[in-house]
């Protein structure tokens, strides 16, 4: 395992945190209007996964886990049950918008995802969550932890930062196989998996993708994909982009991890300027994998989240 731990230095990233990430390149900051918020909260569906020695009740400084596109909470089950046993805290694993067996709505952006996983807390009386989030959920864990700091105890963000950048064009190309699986009125995830195969040559990820399938209610077998694919194809061109443009219209001061794969791209270098920016009080771990962490070196990353979680860690 190759880990990296860097505590920033908050003001030490102040004249090369005037710009961020777009697409590879650096892009002006631009203010970002607050009252742009979802119109109507969704009541996400979620797992919940108890301690055996709960060091807390189910309300304390619980940890709520988001995917990411095209994911759902059973992504991450295993990793929750770990860091339950772990630590000793309560882990809720939710199902965002348009995603898993949470409902479904026209709009997915940040700031709507945001507002369900606020009204999720609110609603349930947590205090002081944790929040642990890969790629498209590390974003909304950002975006809440910004909009509504009183809200979140702490961050750890898998995978991602907070800055606008190009969304891989691989995700656009999932879509077209994914409504060609539909066209086709497949009755077998073998049948859709040949499908899917010229539009994916790996094999996990083609088995995460047709993990959204489902025999639709009333179907003769028929399957379909549990996502709406014409609302989040639609979404594609913006889940690239951050809603915060500016540091100083919001900042987040209590402690966030960024977890990040040296074989991605999409936590470049010159990104961490911005995200002292934001998050002052950041730490970073680097581990040898891809944007898959999670799922590529689960031990890696459960120490790695232990580590910065568990009080004695930091004794």
């Amino acid at each position: 395992m190759a880990l990296l731990l860097l505590r920033s230095g908050g003001a030490r990233f102040g004249a090369a945190a005037a710009s961020i990430m777009r697409g590879g390149s650096l892009a002006a900051t631009a203010p970002f209007s607050h009252s742009a918020r979802a119109q109507t909260r969704l009541r996400l569906a979620f797992d919940h996964h108890e301690p055996a020695r709960p060091v807390a009740d189910a309300k304390t400084s619980p940890i709520l886990f988001l995917h990411g596109l095209f994911g759902s909470k059973k992504n991450n089950r295993s990793i929750s049950k770990a860091l339950a046993r772990d630590l000793g805290r309560h882990v809720y694993v939710l199902d965002l918008r348009n995603h898993g067996d949470s409902p479904h709505a026209p709009r997915h952006d940040y700031l709507a995802m945001a507002d369900d996983v606020a009204g999720f807390i609110e609603e349930h009386g947590l205090q002081e969550p944790t929040l642990i989030g890969h790629s498209m959920g590390a974003k909304t864990a950002m975006t809440l932890a910004l909009r509504s700091p009183e809200l979140v105890q702490d961050v750890v963000s898998v995978d991602n930062a907070p800055v606008d950048a190009a969304i891989s064009s691989d995700f656009a190309k999932y879509v077209r196989g994914m409504k060609e699986i539909e066209q086709a009125g497949v009755k077998r995830q073998s049948e859709a998996d040949k499908i899917l195969e010229p539009y994916e040559s790996s094999l996990p990820v083609r088995q995460f993708l047709l993990g959204n399938l489902h025999r639709s209610a009333g179907s003769d077998d028929t399957q379909k994909f549990r996502v709406p694919l014409s609302v989040l194809a639609k979404a594609l061109d913006h889940m690239g982009d951050f809603p915060y443009k500016n540091p100083d219209e919001a900042r987040f001061n209590k402690r966030a991890l960024f977890v990040r794969g040296t074989k991605s791209k999409y936590v470049a270098d010159e990104a961490l300027p911005i995200v002292g920016q934001f998050f002052p009080r950041f730490e970073l771990v680097d581990i040898d994998a891809g944007h898959w962490l999670i799922s590529e070196k689960p031990e890696e990353f459960r120490q790695a989240v232990v580590r910065f979680l568990d009080p004695k860690e930091r004794e």
